[in-house]
């Protein structure tokens, strides 16, 4: 265990710690057919949870589900768990019970 793995961890200016729910990057279909992580169908957005926010991030909260391209992404591990560090200006969407709705139409 790295000494890091004890001390606190604050994100800084717009940055963003985001985690994917399916880190292994299979998904299913909606017919439900498996599809690989190795398979590209073109440039494919993902969804994640923001758990931290850096003191600039003007439009996110901890628990938004984000949008984002994940071609570029640089990844940490800490405490046995793997995340994402983002810039919020990376981000295409955010998701979140707080958000007025009625502007999209659109719902996860």
């Amino acid at each position: 265990m790295s000494h890091h793995d004890k001390l606190p961890i604050k994100m800084l200016q717009d940055r963003l710690m985001v985690q994917l729910e399916g880190a292994d990057g299979e998904r299913r279909s909606t017919g439900g057919i498996l599809i690989p992580a190795t398979a590209q169908l073109g440039k494919r957005l993902s969804w994640a949870e923001v758990k931290a926010a850096g003191p600039a991030v003007r439009h996110v909260e901890v628990g938004d589900q984000v949008l984002f391209d994940p071609s570029d992404l640089s990844e940490v591990e800490v405490g046995g768990e793997l995340f994402i560090i983002l810039r919020e200006r990376d981000l295409h969407a955010v998701a979140a019970e707080r958000l007025e709705m009625g502007n999209t139409g659109l719902y996860l």
